[in-house]
């Protein structure tokens, strides 16, 4: 992971659940939006114009770390249900 050149200016932060949803809406003539449903809250990640080779970077990079969370989670899940038993 490479080291922020810029300090943060605000974090927004999702909580997931049973209501959390994640939908691509693609679209034959316009650029695709990603929708982070959060309950009362919602994120729409879109490209500023046609995509570009660093959009679909960044969209390479969400995947990966989307991916790595996951595995992440289900690792939580198995080390409750251990503890548990």
């Amino acid at each position: 992971m490479t080291r922020r050149r810029s300090p943060r200016r605000s974090v927004i932060r999702l909580t997931t659940g049973q209501e959390a949803r994640a939908t691509c809406h693609p679209y034959p003539y316009r650029s695709p939006v990603l929708a982070l449903d959060c309950g009362a809250t919602s994120v729409l990640l879109t490209s500023d114009g046609p995509p570009t080779h660093a959009d679909l970077a960044f969209a390479r990079q969400l995947a990966a770390a989307a991916t790595r969370y996951a595995l992440a989670i289900e690792s939580r899940i198995h080390q409750a249900k251990e503890i548990a038993a």
